[in-house]
């Protein structure tokens, strides 16, 4: 039985608490050590540069009081830095303060200076009564964080998505109009399918109303190659790319890859008003992207697609729920 995979927010929160793990011995005794000279500044600067040694990619640490001004100096790994009595009340890291909640690590947002994705973790410093005297935060940069688990990997399901409105309100007013690539797609769709098969392209995006296609190669995976009509219906195309052999770690079959083309053609002439006005196929995670004349758009398994018939389409389309 698969095992399911984590979705995109399961992935970030677990890279979350992967970090709050790392954060909160080091911060419990930061703590500790600034309750015995709170109020002194450079003391506290001193607790901060000792403790910052130990997390390498964090870019500053820093303490305020209770009411979020800063009584310390923004201690980095290249020394202090200006910070002494700013108001940090309004930044959106102290908006989610929890009473009790001894550690936190803040939503992530848009640093001010910087101007980039970042994050701050607040432990509180508190009196042998328990009382709140302030926070130490603890300030960090989304790149520069340790990558505890391995990258995220999108499931293979089924997603609809809708398009612009402005387009799905006047589809009834719209026709299709045969495209050059309409006129040659015998032609067209042979040359990508062995393109696919024989010549190490592994992802094909196919733009029927405007006749062209853009490709990707295995042996050049990090620039993508634009088609024009004239060199989709030429095969001597393929002697431009070595043949290479049918990737074995791919999810699409290679007996398969012509039967997802011809599925395309037979979306794109499905009706004259819902039609599709492009198609793309990744051999890699084995999806199928479309796009329909009313903008709305599907991404789902190269199975899936190959069992729908075209009355199926015809209803997701005019029933709008793409």
């Amino acid at each position: 039985m698969e095992v399911a995979k984590e979705t995109l927010k399961e992935s970030v929160t677990s890279q979350r608490k992967a970090l709050m793990a790392l954060l909160r011995g080091p911060l419990q005794q930061l703590a500790a050590r600034c309750l015995t000279v709170w109020g002194e500044r450079e003391r506290l600067n001193e607790a901060l540069a000792e403790t910052l040694k130990l997390l390498p990619y964090c870019q500053h640490l820093y303490v305020v009081d209770r009411h979020y001004v800063q009584i310390s100096d923004n201690i980095s790994h290249e020394g202090p830095q200006a910070g002494f009595g700013r108001d940090r009340s309004g930044r959106p890291y102290m908006q989610g303060l929890v009473s009790g909640a001894s550690l936190l690590l803040a939503e992530s947002y848009i640093s001010l200076k910087e101007k980039r994705p970042s994050l701050t973790a607040l432990r509180s410093v508190r009196d042998a009564r328990g009382m709140v005297l302030g926070y130490i935060g603890a300030y960090f940069g989304l790149r520069d964080l340790p990558m505890m688990r391995k990258i995220y990997e999108e499931p293979r399901r089924w997603q609809q998505i809708k398009g612009d409105p402005s387009i799905r309100g006047t589809v009834f007013q719209q026709q299709r109009t045969e495209s050059d690539m309409d006129r040659h797609v015998d032609t067209v769709l042979g040359v990508l399918a062995e393109l696919m098969r024989f010549h190490g392209v592994y992802h094909v995006m196919l733009h029927f109303s405007s006749s062209r296609a853009v490709i990707w190669q295995i042996a050049d995976p990090y620039r993508y190659r634009l088609l024009n009509i004239d060199e989709l219906i030429d095969p001597d195309i393929c002697l431009a790319y070595p043949r290479q052999p049918y990737p074995a770690e791919t999810l699409v079959p290679a007996d398969k890859v012509r039967a997802v083309l011809e599925s395309f053609r037979q979306l794109r002439l499905i009706d004259e008003t819902f039609y599709l006005r492009s198609g793309t196929l990744n051999l890699f995670n084995g999806i199928v992207g479309l796009t329909f004349s009313c903008d709305g758009s599907h991404y789902l398994p190269y199975e899936e697609f190959l069992a729908r018939g075209k009355e199926f389409w015809l209803g997701a389309q005019s029933g709008g729920s793409s």
